[in-house]
């Protein structure tokens, strides 16, 4: 396994893809963060949720992805928050998860 940047206490990354309401936008962003993560050598457990959920599911999360609409609705966290543009992009979600978690 490899672990870069900061991990949790079994080694792997938490990260949270959060939109507005349900999980439809954080669910696409989940799956394109996990191919991406695949692709860089990552291992992390990524989970997609919403803002009603947000304080609990992102309590101890490494890095939150969500659109710049959301960010000042996360308020104070220890995480790395990502704005992605295109949740579509995979070469964008590429360069930012690598520059946030970066290699030990």
């Amino acid at each position: 396994m490899t672990c870069f940047g900061s991990c949790s206490e079994d080694g792997i990354v938490k990260i949270v893809a959060i939109c507005g309401a349900g999980i439809g936008t954080s669910g696409i962003l989940k799956v394109n963060a996990e191919r991406v993560l695949a692709r860089l050598g990552i291992e992390a457990d990524v989970l997609a949720a919403h803002l009603g959920t947000l304080k609990r599911d992102a309590a101890d999360a490494q890095v939150i992805l969500t659109s710049a609409e959301f960010v000042d609705a996360i308020g104070p966290t220890n995480a790395d928050v990502i704005v992605v543009e295109n949740y579509f992009d995979t070469d964008e979600l590429s360069r930012k998860l690598e520059a946030a978690l970066g290699s030990e």
